[in-house]
């Protein structure tokens, strides 16, 4: 973008954070409506349901490891359509199956997919805040709170499908349809933006003076807080809904519970902006991974119907700013030239994280206690992650 003055900044956030609503907010949230009626249906276990977005994560891993070279091949715009697409796809093949190894394999697939569109849109949001410093916060927030979007449309069409679908063998696979033609239809409005960012030069990418190579160690506090979200923020994304099924909340109000946690995403954007802005080091996400922590075991203690929304409100208010939170810590403290592989850093531990979360927490349910004594687990782990992110120091310039 020669000329970056005139440019709706705004808007091109807004389009770009269809990316999250494809790569997160139904690729990998969507499930958690849907786990219970295939739970019930395909009569599987806590720990198989947990697999299933195990499965995810182990894609999404796959998929940070190549984003850097496919990044350098490709470019980021046509790997973030690229990669739009090829979840779109999975998710409508996901409807096609009940027999657990397929159903695996396409969550694995689809995580590859959305790796290549979540890393590489954060790039490109990344690239709009540099074009735009005093509101890099704000920008950023936008494409990440995507997923909030993601997850109302969800909240909204998964039951008005399983509704249309009742008494039909497999009701279920049409919201997977659904859900993929959506998908579909966010991935043609992010030819725009794609388009637009992708003629755009990351501005100090020249200069020998710069360094070449992302260094891990640097970031080891941050790095490793940011596993232990990954661990521990699955777990209730995964099974919240399944327990609040158990705790004999009604479908109305589960669908309430759901979209209002995925607006309270959308307004995370606002409500974190400064703090991602002000702060170089690890602060941030050492805050927000209390706070979900403390989100996230509410459900645990209580059946008590507004607190249990509270505790959705906090967490969506919450969860994806820390997401943000790593992308702000790289663009603080790493030139430009640097900010793919510290984006692919971070995603790749966030990955490790779920692979080992949703599984964990399956388990754990299996056993005495519950799910309630999973998410006690999922908030441990939060707690741990906040005390290892805040260690971590801004890098001197």
């Amino acid at each position: 973008m020669a000329d970056t003055a005139p440019q709706p900044f705004l808007r091109l956030a807004l389009a770009l954070s269809l990316g999250a609503v494809v790569s997160l907010g139904i690729t990998r949230f969507a499930y958690g409506l849907l786990l219970p009626p295939m739970r019930s249906d395909l009569q599987w276990s806590y720990t198989l349901a947990g697999a299933m977005n195990t499965a995810n994560a182990l894609g999404y891993l796959i998929g940070a490891l190549l984003t850097p070279r496919l990044m350098r091949r490709f470019g980021p715009p046509r790997l973030l359509l690229g990669g739009a697409l090829l979840a779109s796809v999975f998710m409508g093949l996901s409807g096609f199956f009940t027999a657990p190894a397929p159903l695996l394999l396409q969550r694995t697939l689809a995580g590859v997919a959305s790796a290549f569109l979540f890393i590489s849109g954060g790039l490109l949001a990344a690239r709009l805040g540099a074009m735009q410093p005093k509101r890099s916060g704000l920008l950023l927030g936008l494409y990440y709170g995507g997923t909030g979007l993601g997850i109302t449309l969800s909240a909204v069409l998964v039951p008005v499908v399983l509704d249309a679908a009742h008494g039909v063998p497999h009701g279920w696979a049409w919201a997977w349809w659904a859900l993929s033609l959506a998908c579909i239809a966010a991935t043609a409005v992010l030819a725009w933006p794609a388009r637009v960012l992708g003629d755009g030069e990351l501005p100090g990418t020249t200069g020998a003076s710069q360094p070449q190579h992302f260094r891990v160690r640097d970031f080891a506090p941050t790095l490793g807080g940011y596993a232990l979200f990954g661990v521990g923020y699955i777990g209730y994304m995964t099974f919240v809904i399944a327990l609040l099924r158990e705790q004999g909340v009604g479908a109305g109000r589960i669908t309430l519970f759901y979209a209002l946690l995925g607006l309270a995403v959308i307004a995370s954007s606002r409500i974190w902006a400064g703090l991602l802005d002000r702060y170089r080091g690890g602060e941030p996400q050492a805050l927000l991974n209390g706070l979900l922590g403390c989100a996230t075991i509410v459900p645990a203690l209580t059946a008590s119907w507004p607190l249990v929304l509270v505790s959705g409100l906090v967490f969506g208010a919450v969860f994806l700013s820390v997401v943000a939170s790593t992308t702000a810590i790289v663009r603080h403290n790493v030139p430009p030239s640097q900010w793919a592989a510290g984006i692919s850093a971070f995603t790749t531990v966030f990955a490790f994280g779920q692979i080992v979360g949703p599984t964990v927490v399956g388990w754990i349910a299996d056993g005495q206690g519950g799910l309630a004594r999973g998410l006690v687990f999922s908030a441990a782990a939060l707690w741990v992650g906040a005390a290892l992110a805040w260690r971590q120091r801004p890098l001197s310039q």
